[in-house]
C-alpha cells in the first residue's frame, strides 16, 4: 500500500500562451494539502496532469503509487474528483444519481450516503433540476464522497457556497482523512478555506511552485513589523526582511523567516518597533506572490 497520495517531480506542460514549470509536490496520506493560487496560476492545468486528462512533457506523476497517464485506470478507481463546474442530470433526481454510481463502484457505502443526505438537508427524490446552486454542490459531494476514495481531488469546491453550506462541507472533507490511509488535494483561491481545514499548503504562481510547507510553520514564519523612523534615522536593511514600505515617518517591514532578533536590530539601529504583528494565510499568500515575482524580474 502506497504511503503518498499524490508524488509530482519536475513536471512541465507548455501550451502557446501558458507554461506549468518544474512543479513537485508530494501529498502523504493522512493529508489535506491546500494548492493556492490565483486565476490563471496553474492549479487546474496540474490536477487534469493528475487526473490523466491531460498528459505532462516532462517529469514524473504517481496517483496512490500509480504512474500517471500509463497507469490511469488503476489510479481512478481510487481517486474522487469534483469541481464547481461539474453537471448531473437534470431531469433525473439525486437518488438516481446515487443508484447510477452503487452500481459502477463497489466500494461505494450507502448508510455513508444517507447520512451525508441528511447533513447536507438534500432529499433523493429531487430532481436536480429544482436544486439551488449549493444544493448541487453538496449533491456532487455526496456521490463524490459516498464512493470512499482514498485520494479526493477537490477543485474549488466551496465556490458560491453561503457560510453555512460552506462550514458543512468543509467539516465533511476534513472527516475525510480521519482514518489516515486517504488524502486530499483541495484547490482553491479561497484562502479562509484552505486556513480552516489544510495540513499543509502549497503557493502556486504563474506556472511554478513558489513555496510548500506545513500550515503552522507558514504562520508560525510570516510576520509583520510596524515601524517608526525618528528624524535623521535611515531605515536599515534587516536581514530576513523582505518587503519594506515606508510613508514618511512610518514603515512596515515583512519577513518570511521571523527570529528574535530582527525586532532587536530595527531598536538598535535607532528604529521605534511599534508592532509585531502575525499574518493571516492570505496576507502571506500576496505578499509570497509579490515577493516571488519581483524576484523573477530582477
Amino acid at each position: 500500500m502506497s504511503e503518498t497520495g499524490i508524488e509530482l517531480e519536475g513536471v512541465c506542460k507548455s501550451y502557446r500562451f501558458f507554461e506549468l514549470q518544474n512543479v513537485a509536490l508530494q501529498v502523504p496520506l493522512g493529508t489535506i494539502m491546500g494548492l493556492i493560487g490565483p486565476n490563471g496560476a496553474g492549479k487546474s492545468t496540474t490536477i487534469r496532469i493528475l487526473l490523466g486528462l491531460v498528459h505532462q512533457d516532462r517529469g514524473n506523476v504517481r496517483v496512490l503509487g500509480h504512474r500517471m497517464p500509463d497507469e490511469q485506470v488503476a489510479a481512478k478507481w481510487e481517486v474522487g474528483f469534483a469541481s464547481e463546474d461539474m453537471r448531473l442530470y437534470e431531469s433525473m433526481t439525486l437518488g438516481w444519481h446515487m443508484n447510477f454510481m452503487q452500481s459502477i463502484y463497489p466500494a461505494w457505502d450507502a448508510g455513508y450516503a444517507q447520512d451525508l443526505l441528511k447533513r447536507f438537508g438534500l432529499r433523493a427524490e429531487q430532481k436536480v433540476k429544482g436544486l439551488s446552486h449549493g444544493q448541487r454542490v453538496k449533491a456532487t459531494l455526496l456521490l463524490v464522497f459516498s464512493r470512499r476514495p482514498r485520494l479526493l481531488v477537490l477543485d474549488e469546491p466551496t465556490t458560491g457556497l453561503d457560510p453555512v453550506a460552506r462550514h458543512e462541507v468543509l467539516r465533511e472533507i476534513s472527516s475525510v482523512v480521519a482514518d489516515e490511509d486517504r488524502a486530499v488535494l483541495f484547490s482553491s483561491h479561497n484562502t479562509q478555506d484552505v486556513e480552516q481545514i489544510s495540513d499543509c499548503i502549497t503557493f502556486i504562481d504563474r506556472g511554478r511552485v513558489i513555496d510548500s510547507m506545513d500550515k503552522e510553520t507558514y504562520l508560525d514564519r510570516w510576520r509583520r513589523l510596524r515601524l517608526e523612523i525618528p528624524a535623521g534615522i535611515t531605515l536599515p536593511i534587516v536581514p530576513g526582511i523582505i518587503w519594506v514600505k515606508q510613508t514618511g515617518r512610518l514603515a512596515v517591514a515583512i519577513t518570511n523567516n521571523f527570529k528574535a532578533d530582527i525586532p532587536t536590530a530595527y531598536e538598535r539601529a535607532g528604529i521605534l518597533v511599534h508592532a509585531v504583528e502575525t499574518m493571516t494565510l492570505e496576507e502571506i499568500f500576496v505578499a509570497n506572490v509579490e515577493h516571488n515575482r519581483e524576484e523573477v524580474v530582477a
